[in-house]
């Protein structure tokens, strides 16, 4: 059909359902002359549409799923389907001389990775989260995609749904007009009778089911099969189906359904009326026999008919439950593999229960048990015992035994009891000393304990004999049973092949595995063989041999395995029919509280800084019923008062202990009674103890302070006492204000620099973190580096000797360039009191601005070096915590006078600078709580792209102990980073 002048394609082309190539190249095709339902095409492989007039495709190319060369060259093309990009076969795709072509986006690989977690992390979904949709002409739908570009592809879909709904119309007019014609008046005449046979329908009364259902209810009696009291006040029954019939099940095990059972559910509730209204559920596991669907299907129905109910039976199949379902047990429902209920078309005859007793071991995370003889001479007091029982399981632990061990096989008792007895058997645990008679039942026969005292027999050192893996083999005429090696004597399940039959030979024990695939001569051959080497070999008493099945194998059997079926951990705090098991995923990403994600900070503007105004007066405020302030010191091991020259003055490595003294104000009373009386209001007082904790303290002294100062506090203070701790630059703005904005942190321990420091020079650093109130002055190193334009700095340099004017040293205060003007004489202020050590040392003050600095103060500072001259990042930076301590992935942001130590190695941090979004990882985070930081961190990122008074950030990451400069200046006194604990 190339090189015509076609300007549409007929309709009737799409019937031609076995056609696999098409050329239509060199015509005048538009959108409107191709068939809107080419999708019907499934065995079209090419298609050729080259040099025409298209601006768009139909969608249903992307229906073509056997496409494999597409050419769409010389066209007028706006965009594809994304569909486009689904081909699986596609392996020509021809777009060049398309010059206002926009390429639909790729589907991500990121979010079939982020499905695992259930969270969308769009820009756009997260900007709906937090309150701040925008119109859909300028929101952003990801954040790999620019906003222009998801908008005019959204408006060419619209363009695409409005195309088809027009050419669909236009058709459909077209044969009515035509049928109309051809038919002349005897349609007309039809269409009346048909008007007015449905007027005639819609005049009579609908006809309600379920008042119809009576006619069609077979009266049979369930009364044998449903208790009369089913179903007659409010509650929930669950019934298993076994043998064909429904068995009523403990209240219990509900929410607890094996996979391979089928179940009834009735939930009944009364209404406002009084009626009691019922809900009819039956569920069916995924490997659930024919029978067992069935019987669970028939029955409900029978219930139904049984209550008169009129509700309709609802079916739920295993993880596709409805909410409905869920919601009646509390959407907590647990999957357990394998079936507990048997089936009426067949039987399985199971042998009779041999008791056996097993000594437990442990080798690294996994426990062995060892069979040993049925006797009393077999415990020891160094070990724990597992008698199996059948109905019971026993766990027995000597007085010399170690808990752990006796941990480890309650566990190993738990997975025994839920994958081979169904649940059905009770675990029991007893010690040495206390023994019941029941254990003794079991394990002699008698219930008196034996007089025959239990003694350590075992060897020092005993190791169990090493198991060996033999695969049977059938050769020419002969069978082999060749050996598996065992690296390290370790056995895995990926040793073990379906096709195959395996044999483990642990002398006391012998398991003979048999894999689904495995053909009927490979059976019979190791049914022989397993009884041969069972006699070769000279064997204890008690050994026995045990068949396998794969997808069915024993406890036991798994447990001579490495890494097959961890132990299930268990809450000894609840009872056996809730022990905690691992549900489907399925059912976990249905609850919406576990995989819900909090990111609304990200979206909040940056918290405004507090006005000089505002923050003195909140200096006042908070100093206005301050009466008193004592303050002390840790000295060695006792709290020693402060000297008051000293006051605001602070050691990293020291613990401060501040006692405040409140006016607690009466409330106000009214002018009238305030008139009558002339007395004044007795005042009371409540007294607050802040404890200071330096970045380098210890805890020792939050110790010292707890059982020696605070025991007195408390005595002579009694109900009016309060205790605050607070660490190094995480002080509260109440604390802070008492020191005036004098707040000054020097390194190292009070008594050993007073002793022996002073002689060297040292650099501080005055700062302010979004109010004057926070304003610290912060010992840093003692490096030109260490300078920044924003703030202003503090060099103390002492002089050996005396200089001409008898000074002992000079104090620069530098003004940095962009530092506030209010703050140059408080830092001489600060510089004056703090700075200089003691009141008799002379130090002149000397202020230098920034670039008319002499050659003392570079020499000092080791030389001029680059420091920080840009001081935009100061209103800037921002600080985010991303944690899932709560159960769910949240973003919450840190205050603006946030510090080094706010770095917390549980979590990740974002940290805006005004030029780069930093992605900071703790060394103790997860990894998933990384993967989603990193998404979180992307989605503030394109948030701040859509603003307009924001510039543009780069995205980088930020090693832990290995942090940038330009990430380090967000931090007033960044030292090094403390190590975790452990």
């Amino acid at each position: 059909m190339s090189h015509n002048q076609l300007t549409a394609l007929p309709d009737c082309l799409v019937k031609l359902t076995r056609l696999s190539r098409l050329y239509a190249s060199n015509n005048e095709l538009t959108f409107e002359g191709i068939p809107s339902g080419i999708g019907k095409l499934i065995q079209l492989t090419v298609l050729h549409l080259s040099y025409n007039r298209l601006e768009l495709v139909p969608e249903g190319i992307s229906r073509c799923v056997k496409l494999q060369k597409l050419k769409l060259d010389h066209n007028r093309l706006i965009t594809l389907p994304e569909g486009i990009h689904l081909l699986p076969d596609l392996k020509t795709l021809d777009l060049h001389e398309n010059e206002n072509l926009v390429m639909p986006p790729k589907p991500n690989d990121a979010r079939k990775k982020l499905a695992f977690y259930n969270i969308d992390f769009s820009l756009e979904h997260q900007r709906k989260i937090a309150g701040q949709m925008t119109s859909p002409s300028s929101s952003i739908s990801s954040v790999h995609s620019g906003g222009a570009r998801q908008d005019a592809l959204a408006r060419r879909k619209e363009f695409i749904r409005r195309r088809k709904q027009q050419a669909d119309q236009q058709s459909a007019d077209k044969v009515i007009q035509g049928m109309s014609k051809i038919a002349g008046v005897g349609a007309a005449l039809t269409e009346k009778q048909q008007e007015e046979e449905e007027r005639q329908i819609e005049a009579k009364s609908a006809v309600n089911w379920k008042k119809n259902i009576e006619k069609h209810r077979r009266h049979i009696d369930y009364s044998d099969i449903f208790d009369e009291d089913v179903g007659s006040e409010e509650g929930m029954w669950v019934w298993e189906i076994e043998n064909f019939y429904p068995s009523i099940m403990d209240e219990a095990f509900h929410g607890q359904f094996y996979d391979a059972d089928a179940y009834l559910v009735l939930k009944t509730t009364r209404e406002i009326s009084g009626q009691l209204r019922h809900a009819i559920f039956y569920w069916l596991g995924e490997h659930a026999s024919l029978d067992k669907g069935m019987c669970s299907a028939v029955h409900a129905v029978g219930l139904r008919n049984h209550l008169n109910a009129t509700c309709r039976t609802q079916r739920e199949e295993m993880n596709d439950e409805s909410e409905e379902f869920l919601t009646l047990f509390g959407e907590e429902i647990v999957y357990i593999e394998g079936g507990r209920t048997t089936s009426g078309f067949y039987t399985t005859e199971k042998p009779a229960h041999l008791t056996r007793l097993y000594r437990a071991g442990v080798n690294g995370t996994a426990v062995e048990m060892e069979p040993v003889p049925l006797s009393v001479e077999s415990l020891d007091p160094r070990y724990c015992f597992l008698l199996d029982a059948g109905e019971t399981i026993w766990i027995w632990s000597g007085f010399k035994s170690r808990i752990t061990v006796s941990n480890k096989a309650r566990l190993f008792a738990e997975r025994l009891n839920k994958r081979d007895r169904k649940g059905k058997s009770e675990i029991e645990t007893c010690r040495q000393a206390r023994c019941p008679p029941e254990f003794w039942q079991a394990l002699t026969g008698q219930p008196d304990k034996p007089t025959s005292a239990i003694v350590e027999h075992v060897p020092e050192g005993f190791v169990a004999e090493r198991k060996k893996l033999y695969k049977v083999n059938i050769g020419m005429g002969f069978l082999e049973l060749p050996q598996v090696e065992l690296p390290k004597g370790i056995a895995k399940q990926d040793m073990l092949n379906s096709k195959g039959v395996f044999i483990l030979d642990s002398n006391s024990d012998i398991f003979l595995w048999t894999g689904k695939k495995a053909n009927r001569l490979l059976k019979m051959a190791g049914q022989k063989l397993v009884v041969e080497l069972h006699q070769m070999i000279d064997r204890p008493d008690y050994a026995q041999v045990y068949r396998e099945t794969e997808g069915e194998e024993s406890m036991m059997f798994r447990s001579k395995f490495a890494g097959w079926d961890e132990i299930v951990p268990v809450d000894y705090t609840r009872s056996s029919e809730s022990v905690q098991r691992v549900p489907d995923l399925k059912v976990i990403v249905k609850k919406d509280n576990m995989m819900r994600a909090d990111l609304g900070a990200l979206f909040l503007e940056r918290q405004p800084s507090m006005t000089y105004e505002e923050s003195e007066e909140l200096m006042l405020d908070c100093n206005y019923d301050l009466e008193l302030m004592e303050s002390f010191v840790l000295e060695g091991k006792k709290f020693v008062k402060l000297p008051q020259k000293e006051f605001g003055i602070f050691y990293t490595m020291d613990c401060y202990v501040f006692l405040c003294r409140y006016a607690v104000l009466p409330e106000e009373e009214e002018d009238e009674e305030i008139e009558e009386t002339d007395e004044k209001p007795e005042m009371d007082f409540k007294c607050v103890v802040y404890f200071w904790q330096g970045r380098d303290a210890s805890n020792m002294g939050w110790l010292n302070f707890t059982f020696q100062l605070q025991p007195n506090f408390e005595e002579i203070f009694k109900d009016k006492l309060e205790v605050v701790r607070m660490y190094q630059q995480q002080e509260n703005h109440k604390f802070l204000s008492h020191f005036k904005r004098k707040f000054l942190i020097k390194r190292g321990r009070r008594g050993l620099t007073k002793n022996l420091g002073g002689k060297w020079p040292e650099l501080f650093q005055m700062r302010a973190n979004g109010s004057s109130v926070c304003n610290r002055t912060i010992q840093v190193e003692c490096q030109s580096n260490q300078l920044c334009s924003a703030f202003c700095h503090m060099l103390r340099i002492p002089f050996k000797e005396l200089d001409e004017s008898n000074h002992r040293g000079v104090v620069y205060v530098w003004l940095g360039k962009d530092s506030e003007p209010r703050e140059h004489e408080f830092a001489r202020q600060v510089a004056s009191d703090l700075v200089v050590r003691d009141d008799d040392d002379d130090f002149r003050i000397v202020e230098v601005k920034e670039g008319e600095e002499n050659e003392e103060f570079w020499r000092v500072l080791g030389g001029k070096k680059k420091y920080e001259t840009d001081s935009s990042f100061v209103k800037h930076t921002r600080l985010f915590r991303c944690t899932n301590e709560k159960g769910y992935f949240a973003v919450s942001e840190k205050t603006v006078d946030f510090c080094q130590d706010d770095l917390d190695d549980d979590d990740i941090m974002i940290l805006d600078n005004g030029d780069a979004v930093f992605l900071w990882i703790g060394a103790r985070a997860s990894d998933i709580e990384a993967k989603l930081s990193y998404q979180a961190a992307q989605v503030y990122h394109a948030s701040l792209r859509m603003k307009a008074n924001e510039k543009p950030r780069k995205f980088m990451l930020a090693v832990r102990g290995h942090e940038s400069c330009r990430f380090r200046k967000c931090f007033h006194a960044w030292s090094k980073m403390k190590e975790p604990m452990g």
